[in-house]
């Protein structure tokens, strides 16, 4: 079975994020980096986008518990 890799429009339907916003979290190690196949050309690990995907809630939580906001 092969990898799968997503291209950047796939990655924002999946996470709902913006470009600009997987850009920022990849530069604040809070988002998969994204692999260069060339000069004008990046994808992302469809593996490692549903690991983040599955994390996020459970990082969220306890940020919002971290920062004594209700529950």
């Amino acid at each position: 079975m092969s990898e799968r890799y997503l291209r950047l429009s796939e990655v924002t339907n999946i996470t709902g994020l913006s470009r600009s916003s997987i850009y920022n979290m990849m530069t604040e190690n809070r988002f998969p980096l994204a692999l260069r196949l060339g000069v004008r050309s990046v994808r992302w690990r469809e593996a490692d986008v549903e690991i983040w995907l599955r994390a996020r809630p459970a990082i969220e939580l306890r940020s919002f518990q971290a920062e004594g906001l209700p529950q």
